[in-house]
């Protein structure tokens, strides 16, 4: 594997980032603080502001509801909205495939357990869940097996295997538990605490070719390109608040290949109209910035920070050791550096680093009861952050060591 070159990379995007660091008017607009917490929501640029004052100025009404021209036009909306996250994620079938607009990942990972899998499994079926992965990725898999149980349906829930050094899936050892029964795979495409690439290209491999497999791309999805056409996945779930659109927006996809069709339950009442338009909004300018430069950009930042703090006895990086270094061979984190002193409580140096201007998360982390078990600092970045943030953060982290 080659390694890649990170300074080289910030030095060569470095005008395209400034250009589209610009474009951010809370991050321009308060040049002493420094916005680190990406992964619990994105900042959003001037286009999608714009798109969602244009909306409701000129546009804004209820959707398949009315036959005047402002509802007309949001019924199209919507309809489109559907085409453009096809397109954004790469769809190779668009026309199988669907998309249910949610308000955000966590809905509609809940939406896929409630609605479509119990009508998916039957007695004895196995469900391979991600019990250190983001708690949202795991209560709706517990839920679905009450829900069953309640109806004279017993399934039993595997708890996916993890290298115990990096926090990776073991993919051998999935191999290993999944038999005919597996009828469903939870796994995560970014970890939240980990930043790791979890490496889904190996999970249809392991599980066979009849297992379902539900992606949630929270971290993945405005971030870095994915691909529908390399991720045999069958549902794709992702929030839009994380992926520069407004909060309250988020969408499915299916794939409708395996299983019953998936068709979300109950009456259909409002969407967040608003809230689509600036998910529409937020897929053109991430695809006119480019993921796979934002992507180069993130980790190159990422790899920035964990080369210094590994140089720094006082602080202990979660995940992977050996993708510290910045020459490291192995799979990089993806723009989240997640650590803790050595002696300073998390949540105190958390506080310590807002007096310093730094917005960090440092908790949890909404982590499943089989993550870690002590808080830590999340470090997350984007494509409006810069390197030279990275180094105030490094100096005053030195002075804390």
């Amino acid at each position: 594997m080659a390694v890649p070159d990170h300074a080289a990379a910030t030095e060569e995007l470095r005008a395209w980032q400034q250009a589209l660091r610009a474009q951010f008017p809370i991050v321009t607009g308060h040049p002493d603080l420094v916005y680190l917490d990406s992964a619990a929501t994105a900042q959003k640029p001037r286009a999608v502001l714009d798109a969602v004052q244009t909306y409701l100025t000129t546009t804004n009404a209820n959707a398949g509801r009315g036959t005047y021209t402002w509802a007309n036009r949001t019924t199209t909306l919507v309809e489109q909205a559907r085409d453009r996250v096809k397109r954004f994620l790469g769809d190779p079938a668009p026309e199988r495939s669907s998309v249910h607009f949610t308000s955000g990942a966590t809905e509609g990972l809940r939406t896929v357990g409630r609605d479509w899998l119990p009508r998916f499994l039957t007695d004895g079926d196995e469900i391979v869940v991600p019990v250190a992965d983001h708690q949202a990725n795991i209560s709706p898999w517990e839920e679905a097996r009450r829900q069953l149980a309640r109806q004279g349906v017993h399934v039993k829930l595997l708890p996916m295997p993890y290298q115990q050094a990096s926090g990776d899936y073991d993919h051998t050892a999935l191999a290993d538990i999944a038999g005919p029964r597996t009828r469903c795979v939870a796994v995560t495409h970014v970890h939240h605490v980990y930043g790791g690439d979890m490496n889904i290209h190996r999970i249809r491999r392991a599980v066979g070719p009849d297992a379902v497999i539900c992606l949630d791309a929270a971290q993945s999805v405005g971030h870095l390109p994915v691909e529908l056409s390399r991720l045999d996945a069958d549902f794709v779930v992702f929030s839009g608040h994380k992926a520069m659109a407004l909060p309250g927006s988020g969408a499915v996809w299916a794939r409708q290949a395996r299983g019953p069709e998936f068709a979300p339950g109950g009456w259909s009442g409002t969407p967040n109209t608003v809230g689509i338009a600036s998910l529409v909004a937020a897929l053109d300018w991430l695809d006119g910035a480019g993921t796979e430069r934002i992507e180069r950009w993130t980790v190159a930042l990422a790899a920035r920070l964990t080369e210094a703090l590994r140089h720094l006895d006082a602080y202990e990086v979660l995940g992977c050791r050996t993708s510290l270094a910045a020459d490291s061979p192995v799979q990089r984190r993806q723009g989240i550096v997640t650590f803790r002193h050595r002696d300073i409580d998390s949540g105190d140096l958390g506080f310590i680093l807002f007096s310093h201007g730094f917005m960090v998360r440092s908790d949890s982390h909404c982590q499943g009861g089989a993550g870690e078990k002590s808080d830590s600092v999340r470090v997350s970045l984007h494509v409006y952050n810069s390197t030279e943030e990275i180094d105030r953060l490094l100096s005053v982290l030195t002075t804390l060591g």
